[in-house]
């Protein structure tokens, strides 16, 4: 399986290109299911999930032009046989999911069964993840919380009153991590300060994107598709 992993999705020519590459034919050519769960747990989620698939937020990903499109609920596959929904994920082209709650949308993806078809799933087809959804593809990421989610380790921020630094665990498809929306004014968690700060408490090379960056991942082999900034932090660059 192929990775495009986006902090705000197909926000540029060169993330569009970089997206037909992978796919190996047009985007009007590719078969595509939409994964919009991740964002339930915001305020006003579902509205929102309904704007991501009408395409009508930034970074069209629904609204690209694919052949087919379709929507795979995860909250709702444990409660269906695997025949309803597992052939349909593996005739894909494409897995587009959504942002949201890292924590919520990587539970869901084990809960679901969906974390262990994806590795399984034909080497062709691709994974494009969205801020969340980028971060639940990897081993481990790191989120802000006003409070710690039930099960997690919180560490709580220095100087940042009642809120908690969260170690979580993604589903493993590659060995970095993923900080979306880095420099962004709207997420200042993401700032470069931010982003360092939290990088140092991930084990793996952590890739700060901003909106206009992504990365491409073949065969454990990463690239940075870029129009924005970005930064990469190693373990080797942090301290002891």
């Amino acid at each position: 399986m192929k990775l495009l992993l986006t902090s705000s999705g197909v926000t540029n020519d060169s993330i569009r290109a970089a997206l037909v590459r992978l796919l190996g034919k047009p985007i009007a050519e590719a078969s595509a299911l939409f994964v919009p769960t991740g964002v339930y747990p915001f305020p006003g989620g579902a509205g929102s999930a309904w704007q991501a698939l009408a395409g009508e937020q930034a970074g069209r990903l629904a609204g690209l032009g694919w052949r087919s499109l379709g929507v795979l609920e995860l909250t709702a596959l444990p409660h269906l046989g695997e025949a309803a929904w597992m052939p349909a994920v593996r005739a894909a082209d494409a897995l587009l999911v959504w942002g949201g709650d890292p924590l919520f949308l990587a539970g869901w993806m084990r809960r679901s069964g969906l974390a262990g078809l994806l590795p399984a799933l034909r080497p062709e087809a691709v994974y494009v993840g969205v801020s969340a959804g980028a971060m639940a593809a990897t081993g481990t990421f790191v989120e802000t919380y006003d409070e710690v989610p039930a099960g997690s380790e919180g560490v709580r921020l220095e100087g940042d009153a009642g809120r908690f630094l969260v170690t979580g665990r993604g589903v493993g498809l590659v060995d970095v991590a993923v900080i979306p929306h880095f420099g962004h004014p709207r997420h200042p968690d993401a700032s470069p300060a931010g982003a360092e700060r939290w990088a140092a408490h991930i084990p793996a090379p952590t890739y700060a994107i901003d909106n206009d960056t992504a990365l491409t991942v073949v065969d454990g082999v990463v690239e940075v598709v870029s129009e924005g900034r970005w930064r990469l932090f190693t373990p080797a660059d942090r301290p002891e």
